[in-house]
């Protein structure tokens, strides 16, 4: 990987599983009890621990990436080159875009960044079924006009065009009968141009499954034999709130993160889950016994780069996700964007910290240890200027340990190298 030859060698404190990590020092647990905490010196890289996942991949560690939309797919694609084993929550909460399309339509969460991760995930060798990554990463075309996409669609059900036809069965029943589910309760009205044909099969599978997403996204992962696993953090239709700095109050992801919209004038200051975008009321959701596995099972876990209250804090929001985080004693680890995200509008790095530890200490842990719920943030201070300011002394203060790292190369800048980053994560494990 190139690594030994440019990379800063550091040594840093991490847990070895035990129910109750700290990074340095004496836990609360070993003052009552007399024990002392196990804990090991990582070295960052680790280019043994890189070396013995590469080779081994398909026994690669269960790494859990809170997160959602796009930021994630560079590295998730060089992730499975490490370890087949990585555990994605993914946020349902799009409200922009052709997912607005989908969700007004079924009245269904959103599963545009279910199936992107999935995609990113899935084997591009010749075992991985090309034709059928083909068939799921297609979209319709824009510019053409209705009757048209109706007729290519019916080609589709009746398995007659030819992104169909390349597909072998028992696979090509399978995508034909979902696609079928979609075709027969899609809305009169319901517009084509720009639709993605993953997409639809995804809703087509979620119909056909009395409208659960967990199976149709297993299903889809055999498919393209995703080297991984993908799920939504909930699997019913729920949309986003905000509050902002000055008062004010905003329905719905996409008035959020600055992309459809203009960015927002103010600072996010919290989001909350709402029933829908019209009534927009409050509501409290647990979150599935499967989610509390994932999480309770991961090696460890991380808090990615990303559209920060959109991607990270919204799947934070659910009951049950804080505790089940406290509950796994693995490495948590932050990774914060390098790049302008309009969301973190007036938080310097420091904030976004609190806003995570604050999110997760709502769940009925209000006096929760930060080492319990985060550990370490990765930066860049050399190469990468932060928005806002990183103020490092201000996460130490916090009780999170900085890894200061060289993250960006020659080939990536201005963004952060996939494989530096998966070194460190790997290293910690």
């Amino acid at each position: 990987m190139g690594l030994a030859d440019d990379a800063i060698w550091k040594l840093v404190s991490a847990n070895m599983n035990q129910p109750s990590p700290h990074t340095s020092g004496e836990s609360p647990a070993s003052k009552e009890t007399g024990q002392v905490p196990l804990t090991r010196q990582a070295i960052i890289p680790d280019a043994w621990r890189i070396a013995r996942y590469r080779k081994c991949p398909e026994y690669g560690p269960k790494l859990l990436f809170f997160s959602g939309g796009s930021a994630l797919a560079q590295l998730s694609r060089h992730l499975i080159d490490y370890t087949h084993n990585s555990i994605h929550l993914v946020t349902p909460f799009d409200s922009g875009g052709s997912s607005a399309t989908f969700r007004e339509a079924f009245d269904m969460p959103a599963v545009g960044d279910l199936r992107n991760r999935l995609m990113a995930l899935a084997d591009h060798t010749v075992s991985g079924h090309p034709d059928v990554y083909q068939l799921f990463a297609t979209r319709l075309p824009r510019d053409a006009d209705d009757q048209q996409l109706r007729r290519r669609l019916k080609d589709m059900v009746a398995g007659e065009d030819p992104l169909i036809t390349n597909v072998v069965d028992p696979m090509r029943k399978l995508i034909r009968n979902h696609l079928r589910y979609f075709h027969d309760n899609m809305p009169a009205d319901f517009d084509l141009r720009g639709a993605s044909i993953g997409n639809m099969i995804l809703v087509g599978g979620y119909l056909n499954n009395e409208r659960h997403l967990d199976p149709v996204a297993f299903l889809f992962s055999k498919l393209v034999e995703v080297r991984g696993i993908v799920r939504t953090i909930l699997g019913d239709s729920y949309q986003l709130a905000a509050e902002l700095s000055d008062g004010r109050q905003v329905t719905g992801q996409h008035q959020l993160t600055g992309k459809e919209v203009s960015p927002l004038p103010a600072a996010i200051q919290r989001i909350w889950l709402v029933n829908n975008l019209e009534q927009a009321r409050p509501v409290q959701v647990e979150i599935r016994e499967k989610i509390k596995t994932y999480i309770a099972e991961a090696e460890l876990i991380c808090y990615p780069m990303g559209s920060f209250f959109t991607s990270i804090i919204a799947n934070l929001l659910p009951n049950g996700v804080g505790q089940s985080i406290a509950g796994n004693g693995v490495p948590k680890i932050y990774i914060p964007n390098t790049g302008h995200d309009p969301e973190e509008l007036g938080h310097t790095v420091a904030d976004r910290i609190q806003l995570i530890l604050a999110q997760l200490r709502c769940d009925g842990m209000p006096e929760c240890s930060a080492d319990k719920l985060l550990n370490y943030v990765l930066v860049d201070s050399q190469q990468v200027h932060y928005a806002h300011g990183l103020d490092l002394e201000s996460i130490r203060r916090q009780g999170v340990t900085v890894i200061d790292q060289p993250l960006i190369t020659p080939q990536s800048q201005p963004y952060l190298d996939p494989d530096r980053l998966i070194a460190v994560l790997l290293s910690l494990v």
